[in-house]
């Protein structure tokens, strides 16, 4: 079983809609400031396929940080879909939650990190590995 910290919660299906503005923000230089029209957009339905499927985990440590996903982040992990190589995932490896890149070859799969001084995880001869969940999304709250 995973530490409390990072104990699952199920997305429930109601809206929360929030304000969307109508225009897009520049992350390079800055543009004339226009107006904007707002409208309201529901997250869930923004970020959930299957909602009774989908979780949302909390993310200890930085083994992802290249990633960008970061200790304390939230992930949303959509346990209906089916892991591709290449995909986000949270794996259950010998009873602990880990978040890793899947990478499948030759039948094989590697968990790998995505911070380089994190080892990739290539299962053993008696290791449990299972893929619970591709992550979907990462949500990342910025301290104020």
């Amino acid at each position: 079983m995973p530490p409390a910290r990072n104990q699952s919660a199920l997305i429930a299906p109601t809206p929360c809609p929030l304000l969307l503005a109508g225009c897009s923000v520049r992350a390079g230089f800055p543009s004339p400031a226009e107006d904007f029209a707002a409208q309201r957009i529901d997250l869930t339905a923004e970020l959930v396929r299957h909602p009774q499927a989908t979780f949302l985990l909390r993310v200890a440590g930085d083994s992802m940080r290249d990633a960008g996903i970061d200790d304390g982040d939230l992930l949303v992990v959509d346990r209906a879909l089916k892991p591709r190589h290449g995909c986000v995932v949270v794996a259950v490896v010998d009873g602990e939650f880990t978040v890793k890149r899947l990478h499948q070859q030759f039948g094989r799969i590697r968990l790998r990190a995505a911070n380089p001084t994190f080892p990739d995880i290539l299962p053993k001869e008696g290791q449990t590995i299972e893929i619970w969940g591709v992550v979907t999304a990462s949500i990342k709250r910025f301290q104020v």
